[in-house]
């Protein structure tokens, strides 16, 4: 009886077994009578390297294994398990352009994007910190009511003024800081700021100067009040009728306009002091007041916000008395804008903010003053101790009566000297 299927005869070992020794093709010795369909082209699926056999012919039904193409080495061409090693093997061996069957990382084009990231937050942070500042500052002063005005010059003119307003002041702050309780504000400093192409100048004004009061249109009635030719000390046109009235009595007696009003409060400067974590002063001579609290040592030292607020307000402990003080707040300012202005701030949102709060959060401006416009005036006070800077009290003739008399034709020249953004020759007191 015939064992094979088809009724095939003759030795199997004559068909199969021969192998690749066989003179005839294989496709020769391959049930000729057999017709496959011709297979779609697809890739070839290798066999595990432990089976030497073509899994595309089956088996014999009586246990004798398939087509045998004599290759069973355990060699593995395209790119299977164990191929990773053979000559145009897998992919981790024959692409450099892939790893472990993944196309290898682009760093450049990461770094480009996360670049790109970093610069659009770093855009958005700004803008929305720009727009929050902004917001916070409070625009309360009118020059459009100022009359009579004097000309536009070059560059841009400031007016500082430090007032002893005690507004969002708790007992116990007034207490600490040694304002007293008096209702209402007074100017305590005012200096103008001149930014321009010749390096910044800073000029203190006396409170105790002898001015004219002009004529001035009032700030809440609207009321034209014609001038008389009245003599005051400068902190009096504050007291009589605001900033409006600061400002018109300034422009009249110097000849200079001013471009913007920048006022803050005793809290406000004491807490940005604080937010800054203190400003480092070196104090020549060590000196003493009752009155402002103050009590220093000579020699470098860190003031806080309280000890600094006593730093400037000082003027009894001094020989100078309201002259010296002006000297000092100059000096302070100038530290306090050079520290504020470091990169350990600018570049830190922890201090960053908590100053920027302190500052806009008690800043008076004018209607037309904008973020970058402060912004400047501020880099400008840091500039007045920078090497082209100057600073100076306002020249002075004498005094009369106790208020301090200024040197008319000195300030003429000076005022001149800042309209046209010349460099500034004449000294003051």
């Amino acid at each position: 009886m015939n064992d094979w299927p088809d009724r095939r005869t003759g030795d199997r070992s004559e068909r199969y077994g021969r192998g690749s020794a066989s003179p005839q093709p294989e496709s020769a010795r391959a049930m000729p009578h057999i017709q496959r369909r011709p297979a779609p082209p697809q890739r070839p699926q290798v066999p595990p390297q432990s089976q030497g056999y073509d899994d595309r012919y089956p088996s014999d039904p009586h246990g004798s294994p398939g087509y045998d193409s004599g290759y069973n080495t355990g060699q593995v061409y395209g790119g299977g398990a164990g191929g990773g090693r053979g000559r145009g093997g897998g992919r981790a061996g024959g692409d450099a352009g892939y790893v472990q069957g993944r196309p290898a990382p682009d760093w450049r084009r990461r770094i480009k994007l996360g670049a790109l990231t970093l610069v659009t937050v770093f855009l958005v942070v700004s803008v929305s910190t720009y727009f929050w500042a902004d917001s916070k500052l409070k625009r309360e002063v009118d020059l459009s009511k100022v009359i009579e005005r004097p000309s536009e010059g070059e560059g841009t003119n400031y007016l500082i003024v430090g007032s002893d307003s005690r507004e969002g002041m708790s007992a116990e702050d007034k207490k600490r800081l040694r304002t007293g309780s008096a209702e209402g504000k007074r100017t305590d400093s005012m200096m103008i700021l001149h930014r321009g192409s010749n390096g910044p100048t800073l000029i203190s004004l006396p409170r105790d100067s002898q001015v004219e009061i002009p004529s001035f249109k009032g700030s809440q009635s609207g009321k034209l009040f014609p001038g008389t030719g009245r003599q005051v000390k400068l902190n009096a046109a504050y007291a009589e009728d605001g900033p409006e009235l600061l400002v018109r009595t300034v422009e009249f007696n110097t000849g200079l306009r001013i471009d913007h009003y920048v006022e803050i409060g005793f809290g406000g400067f004491a807490n940005i002091v604080d937010a800054l974590g203190g400003v480092e002063m070196d104090i020549p001579k060590a000196f003493k007041d009752k009155k402002s609290g103050a009590d220093f040592q000579a020699g470098k030292q860190t003031l806080n916000g309280e000890q600094s607020l006593a730093f400037v307000r000082t003027r009894y402990a001094f020989k100078g008395s309201d002259l010296d003080r002006t000297k000092n707040q100059q000096k302070f300012l100038a530290a306090l804008a050079s520290q504020a202005a470091t990169p350990s701030t600018v570049l830190n949102p922890f201090r960053l903010y908590p100053t920027l709060g302190a500052g806009l959060d008690t800043l008076i401006v004018d209607k037309d003053m904008s973020l970058w416009s402060l912004s400047q005036m501020f880099f400008a006070m840091k500039g007045v101790t920078g090497g082209d800077g100057t600073s100076m009290n306002i020249p002075l003739a004498g005094s009369n009566g106790g208020n301090l008399v200024w040197d008319k034709a000195k300030v003429k020249q000076l005022m001149e000297q800042l309209k046209n953004d010349e460099k500034v020759t004449v000294t003051g007191n």
